[in-house]
This record gives structure tokens, sequence and C-alpha cells, in this order.
């Protein structure tokens, strides 16, 4: 009798922990898949150096997070692949490292889809699904691979703020989510989990110093954009609407462009001339809906009852191509019109903005080496680029863009030879005219320059100040001082076959003569792509 009460109490026993033990087994299976899944990237990267544009720096060897989603493919960030020379990843427990290469990029996101060729990288790993964002103060956990070990990291946080934010890689304005974790170097790429599902990839850390365990994540919209993006491999990108707009905070203001104190919107400041959507929408316009969102004063949408970013939102969920309805405030009557979402331009301003992944675009002529003004060169002045590069560059960031002048010119350096005597010294200066003819961009730059036939190529800048350089001499002089300064070419590679199309061969053949290279047409070279890979 006592025999079968204790074996009776001990059943009923088992039977009521045997849920919680399932519970924790589960629970266990789970978090292993969610391991298994993760994944560390190491990156052998040399970007170009953008002083010497024909030359790389120093190799880096970095490592970053990823995390396996369907399709055999591996979601990461941009950045920790940018300026990749080799690329390898590893399985968590695992210590084999196999060859991996970029399928897709988008720097402007900071996202970028990994493949492996070695099918047996992927067995045994389940994918993982994506999520909803989560509300504020719901708890994530980050997963990784940050410095200062090599085991996978899992550390938790608080979801406190989902708003536009800056992202640093490559300076564009989107959705973001800030979490209260811990985000250190490595932790790059790694998934954000809720409920086993991916919400976010981990992307950048606060480096203000004014803030402690701050990080962001890219948020699901953004990487679903990305994703349909990826499906036909043709980098388009977030789009843009081909205007620009200011906050309405000031009373005055409101009532000066016809608006009641209880209605709110933005005022247009800018169409840009080569937009589809210039003459459909007009400089002090007010903007006061898109896409079925009220903007407000502050130029900001409500996502839901607690949340509010940037109008821009209702933008970039759109592909390029796609029209969205706007309606608009002119002259105090309200017009609703159809504009359009417009492939993602590089810039708006005479500085193109950063890029990855990229050939420096570069002439040497007469000595003299000319570059397009980018923000690779004016990182090249380091953390304090704000207020140690050239006082002409960081103008130029303000200046708009546009058919009559899309891009500055800058005579980078000078390589000292006699054709450039008088000008040894003179360095970053920003050209705006060729032969008293503006100069458009870079490339049309190149092709005038090369084209001419003249006597003297004179060059000069907005005060007026010239260099004046004997074209025959330059050209006769080219090879030497390729040589001496053991520059491999004298030119950006495809820059030549871009001159071509637009000045004809016989330019490029004659530029050739005087190098001592080969003469050939563009027939027997691969197209260029001037656009450069995303």
């Amino acid at each position: 009798m006592f025999t079968r009460i204790v074996i009776f109490i001990i059943s009923i026993w088992a039977v009521s922990l045997s849920p919680l033990t399932l519970a924790a087994s589960n629970d266990a299976k789970s978090l292993h898949r969610l391991k298994q899944a993760v994944i560390k990237i190491y990156t052998s990267q040399a970007a170009p150096d953008y002083f010497t544009p024909w030359r790389l720096l120093n190799i880096d060897q970095t490592s970053g997070s990823g995390v396996v989603i369907d399709g055999q493919r591996i979601l990461t960030n941009a950045h920790v692949i940018a300026d990749a020379r080799y690329l390898q990843v590893q399985k968590h427990g695992d210590p084999k490292k196999y060859l991996a290469k970029v399928a897709f990029v988008s720097h402007e996101a900071d996202l970028a889809m990994l493949t492996v060729d070695e099918g047996e990288f992927f067995e045994g790993l389940n994918a993982l699904k994506f999520g909803k964002l989560p509300d504020p103060l719901t708890e994530v956990s980050v997963f990784g691979y940050p410095f200062g070990g090599q085991s996978l990291s899992i550390t938790k946080g608080i979801l406190s703020r989902v708003e536009h934010q800056l992202y640093a890689h490559a300076g564009s304005f989107l959705l973001a989510g800030q979490i209260d974790a811990a985000i250190n170097p490595g932790n790059s790429g790694g998934p954000v989990i809720v409920g086993n599902k991916i919400v976010g990839i981990v992307m950048q850390a606060n480096a203000g110093g004014r803030a402690e365990n701050l990080g962001y994540f890219v948020p699901p919209s953004v990487i679903s954009h990305f994703l349909e993006d990826a499906q036909d491999g043709v980098f388009d990108g977030t789009p843009d609407i081909g205007f620009r707009t200011q906050s309405l905070e000031s009373p005055a203001a409101k009532r000066a462009h016809g608006l009641s104190d209880d209605e709110s919107g933005a005022l247009v400041t800018k169409v840009f001339e080569d937009s589809a959507n210039f003459g459909v929408v007009l400089v002090n316009d007010i903007l006061v809906n898109i896409d079925g969102y009220d903007i407000a004063d502050d130029q900001t949408i409500a996502l839901t009852d607690d949340l509010r970013t940037n109008f821009k939102f209702a933008v970039d969920h759109h592909q390029p191509g796609e029209s969205l309805p706007i309606t608009v405030v002119r002259r105090g009557e309200r017009i609703t019109l159809s504009v359009r979402a417009e492939p993602v331009v590089k810039s708006r301003t005479l500085v193109q903005g950063i890029q990855y992944d990229e050939v420096p675009r570069y002439l040497v002529y007469g000595g003299v080496v000319f570059v397009p003004l980018n923000m690779n060169l004016i990182k090249r002045w380091g953390r304090d680029w704000h207020s140690k590069a050239p006082v002409d560059f960081l103008q130029a960031r303000n200046k708009w863009s546009g058919p009559q002048r899309r891009e500055a010119v800058v005579a980078l350096k000078v390589l000292a030879a006699d054709v450039n005597l008088g000008y040894h010294d003179w360095k970053n200066w920003v050209v705006e005219s060729l032969n008293d003819e503006p100069i458009v961009d870079f490339t049309s730059f190149a092709a005038n320059l090369l084209a001419y036939d003249g006597e003297y190529v004179q060059l000069e800048d907005d005060q007026g100040y010239k260099m004046v350089i004997d074209h025959q001499d330059a050209l006769s002089q080219e090879r030497a001082i390729r040589d001496i300064y053991g520059l491999p070419n004298s030119f950006s590679k495809g820059l030549l076959d871009t001159v071509a199309r637009l000045k004809g061969d016989q330019v490029v053949q004659r530029f050739r003569s005087h190098l001592g290279a080969p003469v050939i047409t563009t027939s027997a070279v691969a197209e260029p792509n001037d656009a450069g890979a995303h």
C-alpha cells in the first residue's frame, strides 16, 4: 500500500513538472536554433586612398555578424563588407571558415546579402523569419560577435525610440530603432530578436560620447524594402521625390503662406530641375498631406498614436517609378497632386556622397591631379573633417547641383614638373571653368580637356585665379611624369572609354599615343560602369 502511494505521489509530481520541463526544453531548442543562424563574418578590407586615387589604403582585417534568412542567404550590414577584398563566414561552434561573396548590397540602407557556394555550410541551419517592429519598451535580444571574444554574445535591451536617424555608413536619413543594449564593434550585422523572429539588424552605436549603451538597428520596413529591391539584382534604392522642404513652426510664416493657426504642413523651398516633379510641385507650396499622412509643422507624420517620424517615411517604402498622392496649399487653395517616386540620387549638392566598392575617378594632366569632389576625399581629413577640410570643399556641400553644374572638380595636387612650373604648391583647388567654359561635372571636364587642340589650357576658380598650362607640353611630358611618380595610369579605369563615347575614338587615340599606351578603340574594351557598384 505504501509503495503504491509513493508511486502515485511521484507520478503526480512528474506529471506536474512535465509542462515546465517541456517549456524549458523548447526554450533551449529555440535558443539553439537562433544561435546556429547567427554567423560571424571575416573581412579583408582595403579602401582606395582618395588623396592618391590610384592606390589602396592599408588592408584592415575586421569582423562582423550576420544572420541566415530564407534562400540560403546571409543578411548583414553593408559596412561590414564594404571595400572587401576577401570574405569568409563561420558558423556558431564550427571552427571551419567558408568563402563568401556579396550577392547584393545597399550602402544607403547599410544592408548586404551574402551567399556561400559550398552547400554544406547551410546544413543544419534554420533560416530565421522576420517579425514586425515591436512597440516601445519591448525587451529585445541582440545576437552577434563583438570584439573581445570569439564566441557568440547575447545581450538584452529595451526598444526606447523609433524615428528617422542619420545612418553613419552612407549618410542616409532613414527610419531606425534605438535600443539601450550594449552595441560594440563586431555586433554590426547581427539580428535583433523578439519572439524568435528578426525585428532588426544591428547597425551602429552612439559614438558621440554623451550617452552610453545606446545602439541603433535597421527596422523591418527598411529591410523589407531592401529585400524587394534585391529580387531583380539591380540596385534601385530608396526613392526621392525631387523637392526639399522646411518646417513651418513659425506662426508668422504660416499666416504669410495662407495657413490658419490650426492647419499644418511643410514649406517647399526647392524643386530640382531634373526631377519628374519639376513643374508639378512649386516653390512656396505648402505640403499638408503625403500618401494619406497629415504633415505636422515639424515635418513629422503619425505612424501610430504614440509614434511620429519624418514624413520621408511615406516615400521610403515606395519603389522608384511608383506614384503617390500629395495635397498642397497653393496661394490659399488646396490642390491634390500625383508625384513620382524617382530613383535615388547620389547627391543633390556639388559634393558627391560617400561611395564604396568603387574605383576613384581621376585624371593626371600636365602633372596636375584632377578629381571630382566627394565625401570620401573630404573625410580623408579624419574625424575632425568638419573643421580641418578645406573651406571651399565644405562650402560646396551647401550648394545645390543642377543641369548646369552637377559636381565640383578639384585640382587635388601638382606633381612637380617643367610643364607646371609656378604651380607646384597648388593643392585642393576647386576649378570653376575650363577655357572660359563653366565645368558641369568631372566626366565632361575630362572629355573637353582631352579633346582640346589649342595652344594653352586655362583653368579658373570663382575668385578669378588662373592656372595656365601649355597643352602640347602637357601631352608630351605626360609619360615622363607618370614614370617619375610611379603612376600605373594617368587616368582612372573606364574614364577614356567614357571620353571616347562623348568625343570619339580619335581623341582617346591621340591621348594614348602621348602616353606610349596601345592605341585601341572602345569596341575592344569592356563597357565601363560609370555609376559604380552599389
